[in-house]
């Protein structure tokens, strides 16, 4: 099973919806941390003050390697956010995601619309791929 990503950057509402499904290696982690990043600085906002909207209803359950490197992206100057809101299946998934961070200002929800509850924020039509 390979992975799969998408990231969508929502400049009106410094949001990043990243949409994720699969296994992913290492390598696969790096294209995304890239793909983050760039979409980060197309939103305008300071460092680190964006909200980030993670579905991760289609990940695999991953490699002890990439929850390694999952858990040190989250922490990232590049990608790390204000808020993080994952959307998670009730599952083993949601328990590898749980372990990512301790941080207060991230949640896990089973729909989008509640993590964009939490998040202040609605479903905007200004988004930009990436």
């Amino acid at each position: 099973m390979s992975s799969l990503y998408d990231i969508i950057a929502v400049p009106g509402h410094n949001l990043i919806r990243l949409t994720m499904g699969g296994f992913f290696s290492p390598a696969d982690i790096q294209m995304l941390s890239i793909g983050m990043a760039e979409a980060i600085a197309g939103l305008g906002c300071l460092p680190n003050q964006h909200l980030t909207i993670c579905d991760i209803r289609d990940m695999a359950i991953q490699s002890q390697e990439a929850v390694g490197h999952f858990t040190r992206l989250v922490g990232t100057e590049e990608v790390g956010s204000r808020k993080l809101a994952f959307v998670t299946t009730k599952s083993l998934a949601r328990l590898q995601a749980r372990r990512l961070t301790d941080r207060p200002d991230v949640e896990f929800f089973e729909t989008i619309v509640a993590a964009e509850k939490w998040l202040g924020v609605t479903s905007p039509s200004d988004a930009v791929a990436h």
